[in-house]
């Protein structure tokens, strides 16, 4: 097993495309992804007004939603047919219609109907200006009940409490900026990990395959013993390697970019300790399908979208059909994602995360037993299929 480990450090150092996974990837890839996703929300979103009421009412409404942090009232179209040319120029991604009717349902206490339209090309800009009407909305309801309850005898006590009916306060748990970075980024993080170790073994078993296409089913890089030990020599080699690694992505990029990290360090670096060697060992199990090196960077083109998916980052796993949630439970990232995030982003410690945390470990020993078979299947079917030729 140890000389396993030092002849795989041979290996990697003296392969470029490998240290292009091992170092270049983790290395760049968060921080890359953590500038594009800077300023983390999206300000000032120019919207067109329709105003077919033209009152003080109207453009109070309008004054509010040109004060809120995303919106920004970027002029006054004649119609909505004005508004949609706009929209179709990309001068504005959003139009509101104040119908002609809206003061006059406002003064007889019935409800009044504000059509807006959203442009769903992206959907972080669809979010921001929701947001903004609805909090707008609700406020300008809460201002007309209000006025309501002071022309009521109730005013008097209400009043004189100094307080309202109901009061409502909003806690942000995990992304207090409700940030686009800090929502995504404590999660693609995981995910970038398990992406760089299981391309850069991948290309590893490609360079492997090559050289016992050229020895005869023989690879003469390889070190004679039992398949368990080399199998565990090899995902010593990665671990280690990657050691520091992961203190770099999950505890220096958030620090750096200021993203969400209030859980203790030791919990998901100890964390992250199972889901390391699951995701070698997965590497190991999928090292055949790479019969050369260069085959490698299809499986990241095709892998890296469906992981993104079965990690639940952009769709909860729990609203994903039976089927997919298995795939998704198969996935050493799933895991992952779910237990660093609650324990940096929502403060849990290593026993809140149990569960995750045990099934990795259990993953771990099940890829070990799975990898090291493979290993043997197809070291056997190598040394028939490119065995020398019996002369007659």
């Amino acid at each position: 097993m140890f000389r396993t480990w030092i002849k795989e450090y041979s290996l990697i150092f003296h392969d470029e495309g490998v240290l292009l996974f091992f170092f270049a990837l983790p290395l760049a890839y968060p921080v890359t992804y953590t500038l594009i996703y800077n300023p983390e929300v999206v300000d000032n979103i120019p919207m067109a007004i329709v105003d077919n009421c033209r009152t003080s009412e109207s453009r109070e409404l309008i004054r509010m939603i040109d004060a809120t942090q995303y919106i920004d009232v970027a002029g006054y179209a004649s119609d909505i047919g004005q508004a949609k040319e706009w929209m179709k120029e990309r001068k504005v991604y959003s139009i509101l219609e104040i119908p002609s009717d809206y003061s006059k349902k406002l003064g007889r206490m019935e409800q009044a109907v504000l059509p807006l339209y959203c442009d769903m090309s992206l959907m972080i800009r669809y979010r921001n200006i929701l947001f903004a009407i609805t909090d707008v909305t609700l406020q300008l309801d809460g201002n007309v009940r209000t006025e309501t309850i002071e022309d009521s005898p109730l005013a008097l006590p209400a009043s004189s409490m100094g307080e309202t009916a109901v009061d409502t306060q909003a806690f942000i748990l995990g992304d207090p900026a409700q940030g686009f970075a800090s929502f995504i980024m404590i999660g693609l993080v995981v995910l970038i990990l398990q992406q760089s170790l299981i391309l850069g073994v991948m290309m590893l078993g490609g360079g492997s395959n090559e050289r016992r296409r050229v020895n005869f089913g023989v690879d003469p890089e390889e070190i004679d013993g039992p398949m368990s030990a080399s199998v565990l020599g090899r995902a010593m080699s990665y671990a280690t390697i990657y050691a520091p690694l992961v203190v770099y992505i999950f505890h220096y990029v958030p620090l750096m970019f200021k993203l969400p990290a209030i859980g203790d360090p030791m919990d998901y670096l100890l964390f992250i300790v199972p889901m390391i060697f699951a995701t070698t060992f997965l590497g190991q199990i999928l090292r055949p399908l790479v019969a050369e090196r260069e085959s490698s960077f299809l499986v990241f083109v095709f892998t890296s979208v469906l992981f993104l998916f079965l990690s639940g980052i952009t769709w909860p796993t729990s609203a994903m059909s039976p089927l997919w949630r298995l795939l998704a439970g198969l996935v050493p990232a799933s895991w992952g994602i779910q237990g660093f995030v609650g324990i940096n982003s929502n403060g849990a410690t290593l026993d809140d995360v149990s569960t995750p945390y045990l099934i990795l470990w259990a993953m771990a020993v099940v890829y070990f037993i799975i990898a090291v078979i493979v290993e043997k299947w197809c070291k056997r079917h190598a040394l028939r299929h490119y065995q020398v030729p019996s002369v007659p």
